[in-house]
């Protein structure tokens, strides 16, 4: 098995392409696991539905796109049994979203196939070696922009 020279690949493409290969053994394992209709366009979603149950305007704020796009996520979500909407307690004229069970068992699913994941690295090539990739992803990340959406836990959707 051949790796890639990382001489020959700047370091924010090889961040990108090592994610989105990550991403697809993410989607396969949970597709695996009894969710065959999961896409990572979900996870985006999803994120903001943890710890919180926004309006859809909450939700379209958070991930900085149109109400319109917002709300066709949650559809999709709702149809595949991930998330439910509600009343609001205090505004019966709003409707809040929340994960379902099959919706927090796909974030436990998620979060357990990461971790399979990152053990599985970590063996491979060492603790040590692991800690500097994962703090110069990680200043990367701050250099891009993007620490302040992981830390708030409200990365954007990718653009189409």
């Amino acid at each position: 098995m051949g790796s890639v020279n990382p001489t020959e690949i700047d370091l924010a493409t090889l961040a990108w392409l090592t994610g989105s290969a990550a991403n697809r053994y993410l989607l396969a394992s949970l597709r695996s696991r009894g969710h065959p209709d999961v896409r990572i366009s979900h996870g985006y979603v999803i994120q903001h539905l943890i710890d919180r149950e926004p309006t859809i305007s909450e939700l379209a704020r958070r991930m900085q796109v149109t109400q319109q796009r917002a709300s066709t996520q949650i559809r999709e979500l709702e149809q595949l049994g991930y998330v439910t909407r509600h009343p609001d307690d205090t505004d019966s004229r709003a409707r809040r979203v929340r994960l379902t069970t099959r919706g927090t068992e796909l974030v436990a699913d998620s979060r357990r196939v990461r971790e399979s994941l990152n053990v599985e690295l970590i063996g491979r090539v060492g603790e040590e070696h692991a800690e500097v990739a994962t703090t110069t992803l990680a200043r990367l990340l701050d250099l891009v922009g993007g620490e302040s959406h992981v830390r708030r836990r409200s990365a954007p959707l990718p653009e189409d």
